[in-house]
């Protein structure tokens, strides 16, 4: 089993080896936006010129890429744009996820055969655009109705990103025309339209074009696409519109905006902070950093996810079964992005912790990593129902996962900063104290998430003084790093700070405890809980149980252990981890209950809980 899995990273690794005779327009992946935002970044989202992960994100990141991305169904994605009108009102919006994802994977992996596709596709979407610059699906008398700004927006969005990736020029000239188009219908002047009327969801599916409009401000410097941005600002309060900043400020609920759709909200606050930090108008930051108070403290379930029916609900209202439609995977990606968004303009943990809970539970729990199909809503508790037919969930989960390579390494104020400890092969660039630009290697060798042992190798050219932070995970205990035996101690902002003259060729030891924390089910789930290992919820799975485990109730859940169970999975079982939840003062072995992670349950199909029964105690 072990030796299969190390045959696929090492196919996947020498896939990208023998794809790097590039040509000159695919090293186009340094490209950068001509306005640099006014609001100095503390982190932003890189492309370093390698970062290969080799562990356990690593192979879901390459499931994404081999049993999703590249077995899309281009007829359907562009079928809208092709034969119009399309299928159904949104089916525009599934090529720009499409390319969105594309062109952030292939940035690392310079996969061919993702390429070529790519190419494909963003050839053909650009060949479908009209000469006033219309890129949608709809007939000429339903122009701007429903779902259409919606679908210009995800145009935007993948569009540019290919842009960015392969400096295809065409790609650009296609967004401006878009943008142009977009500002000539929309605004206060006569003969203009009301953004708010030309969608759902109290206007917030039109007006979340805010996000990628920002975007490409900062792309070509055009005034005019950073004055459509904020007239969005203002429209929002326009008679019938969502008054998203106002309320946000005023009553900080997220359930209290316009209808409290979560998916569309999350969209415009994206952008808002694009905005923020392109502007500096504080009110923006101020608003969204009251939707991340308000969701974290009353609306976040266990896995790093929100929203039930695709909304906001009342404060604690988390049911977590298939009958909720909960955590909706558009839901979970878009939260990750504002929580990235939130961590670029603060450096603050906090907002990059919520980014690895989603990561390591929800996000890779709505891909099925064997067949590359995504549950719509991925329940806590039953079968997650996976499906590979279009959906909006189906085209937005990839997109998050292929954020992978860009989140477990990155520059916190411009230093290089491990912030997951996975298995990485990184490459990239820095600046030593002397100014000099530098080649820096790091090999992180690792078995995380199964222990909590991990070194890091730094090589560099020559020597150099240059500071490194290691990020300590807040649920990490004992964390400590050495190097040649002199051991490096946290400091207050969760990082370690290595200062140093480093050699060419040094090795960082990492240590850390991976504490099993019990989770109460509170007002939801009275008389249950979940088991939580890490960032990791854990789940039962009912393939790998005796038929009546899940019945047998846990009479003192402060008094379980976790006892390494591995053997129990299959040899075609996505994962490595397997844990036997042994009960104390049990007469049987019937009462162990094995656990695996919430993101690698209901592989098969197979009925799977993260919230596990308890034992009432009788009163003396």
């Amino acid at each position: 089993m072990k030796f299969l899995r190390n045959f696929r990273i090492i196919l996947f690794l020498l896939t990208v080896v023998c794809s790097k005779k590039i040509t000159a327009q695919e090293r186009a992946t340094s490209l950068k936006p001509i306005i640099d935002y006014s609001v100095a970044s503390s982190w932003n989202m890189q492309f370093p010129k390698e970062n290969s992960l080799t562990g356990y994100l690593g192979l879901r990141y390459l499931d994404n890429l081999k049993n999703r991305l590249l077995k899309v169904d281009e007829e359907a994605l562009l079928d809208g744009f092709l034969h119009r009108p399309g299928k159904h009102p949104w089916i525009g919006e599934h090529v720009g996820k499409y390319l969105e994802s594309a062109a952030n994977t292939w940035a690392i992996t310079k996969d061919p055969d993702l390429k070529k596709q790519m190419d494909r596709m963003a050839n053909t979407l650009i060949s479908t655009q009209l000469p006033d610059g219309y890129l949608g699906t709809y007939l000429p008398e339903n122009y701007w109705t429903s779902w259409d700004v919606w679908s210009h927006k995800y145009d935007l969005l993948g569009l540019l990103a290919y842009y960015r990736v392969t400096g295809n020029q065409a790609a650009l000239n296609a967004s401006k025309k878009v943008g142009d188009l977009l500002c000539l219908t929309f605004g206060d002047n006569p003969g203009q339209r009301d953004i708010i009327k030309a969608g759902t969801h109290v206007g917030m599916a039109a007006t979340s074009v805010i996000d990628p409009m920002a975007d490409l401000y900062t792309w070509t410097g055009d005034k005019k696409y950073l004055d459509f941005c904020l007239y969005i600002v203002r429209s929002y309060n326009h008679p019938g519109g969502p008054a998203i900043i106002k309320t946000l400020l005023k009553d900080k609920r997220v359930d209290k905006v316009a209808n409290g759709k979560a998916y569309e909200m999350l969209s415009n606050l994206v952008g808002i902070l694009k905005l923020y930090r392109i502007t500096g108008e504080e009110n923006l930051l101020v608003a969204s950093k009251n939707a991340f108070d308000d969701i974290v403290s009353k609306r976040l379930y266990v896995s790093g996810t929100t929203s039930d029916h695709e909304r906001f609900k009342d404060d604690f209202i988390l049911q977590a079964d298939t009958a909720a439609h909960m955590g909706e995977g558009c839901v979970t990606v878009t939260w990750m992005q504002f929580n990235m968004q939130l961590f670029g303009i603060t450096g603050d943990l906090k907002y990059y912790n919520e980014i690895e809970k989603s990561l390591y539970n929800q996000l890779l729990a709505a891909e099925n990593p064997v067949s590359g199909c995504v549950s719509y809503f991925t329940p806590l508790m039953g079968v997650k129902p996976y499906r590979c037919n279009i959906t909006c969930c189906l085209s937005s989960v990839p997109r998050g996962i292929a954020y992978i390579p860009y989140l477990n390494y990155g520059k916190i104020k411009k230093k290089p900063t491990i912030l997951l400890y996975e298995s990485a092969n990184i490459k990239d660039t820095i600046f030593a104290k002397n100014n000099a630009a530098l080649p820096l290697e790091l090999k992180v060798n690792s078995q995380f998430p199964q222990n909590g042992l991990a070194t890091i190798e730094v090589k560099l050219p020559r020597e150099a003084k240059f500071e490194l932070l290691l990020r300590v995970p807040y649920w990490a205990k004992s964390f400590t790093a050495k190097i040649n035996g002199k051991s490096y101690m946290e400091n207050e902002n969760g990082f370690i700070k290595i200062d140093r003259l480093w050699n060419v060729h040094n090795k960082i030891n990492v240590s850390f405890d991976i504490p099993v924390i019990i989770l109460q089910g509170g007002q939801n789930y009275p008389g249950y809980v979940a088991i939580k290992r890490g960032p990791q919820v854990l789940s039962f799975d009912a393939s790998l149980n005796k038929s009546d485990a899940y019945d047998k109730k846990i009479s003192d859940p402060a008094s379980v252990s976790l006892l390494n169970a591995r053997q129990k999975l299959s040899d075609n079982w996505v994962g490595m981890q397997a844990y036997d939840l042994s009960i104390p003062k049990s007469k049987s072995n019937n009462k162990e209950i094995t656990l695996v992670p919430f993101a690698d349950a209901g592989q098969t199909g197979a009925n799977a809980s993260v919230w596990i029964p308890v034992k009432a105690h009788e009163k003396k």
